[in-house]
């Protein structure tokens, strides 16, 4: 996978194009996920912060790519969406029931002012993490992301919710004020759980 110059664009190429996971081949997936991200792949969410620190990072790929279901469409199942300028592997959003997120059920923050949510509730989905593509980054393509994967949970049966007003952009979570700054896609909602070692939209890790 050849390396994108920093901050250059692809000739002839400006729209996302959004897949689910498994539609997307894991040498894309791989692209993306390079640096922090790599070390990651994206299982700190979900394992919590023990059982991701002691797990192996060859074992935490197996365990993405399992989730995924990378280079097969035909899959039913997939935990989050790949996007494409043009040809090109540009980004990645992990987005899935809020349930599976143990570093989420463990977090005071998602659960501040909802007394009466149910931490097992399937049909509150949740982003837990967004990456760019080292070398288009600093474009906003988190917003495309972020709007692709509240119409994939919907698809999915997700049921969208949004962050109550203080915890805007607090520890990377997604705030209903930063949606709004800078186009109406940003009005939708969906229940934000950025790693707090991610970066927020616009400079995602």
């Amino acid at each position: 996978m050849r390396e994108l110059p920093s901050d250059q664009p692809i000739p002839g190429q400006s729209a996302l194009r959004v897949v689910p996971a498994n539609e997307a081949s894991w040498d894309d997936m791989q692209a993306i996920l390079t640096g922090t991200a790599g070390r990651c792949q994206c299982e700190r969410q979900r394992l919590g912060d023990h059982d991701w620190w002691h797990m192996p990072e060859r074992e935490r790929g197996d365990l993405l790519r399992a989730e995924t279901h990378c280079g097969d469409p035909r899959a039913t199942e997939t935990i989050g969406i790949v996007a494409y300028l043009g040809d090109e592997p540009a980004g990645w959003c992990a987005v899935d029931r809020r349930s599976v997120y143990g570093r989420l059920r463990g977090s005071p923050v998602p659960w501040k002012d909802r007394p009466h949510e149910r931490k097992d509730d399937d049909t509150v989905w949740a982003i837990a993490c967004l990456v760019v593509r080292k070398g288009l980054r600093h474009r906003h393509l988190t917003y495309d992301l972020v709007a692709a994967a509240v119409d994939h949970a919907r698809a999915r049966r997700g049921r969208r919710r949004g962050l109550p007003a203080r915890h805007r952009r607090q520890g990377g979570h997604l705030g209903r004020d930063e949606r709004r700054r800078r186009r109406p896609v940003r009005r939708r909602r969906i229940s934000g759980g950025l790693a707090s070692d991610q970066a927020p939209p616009g400079d995602a890790a």
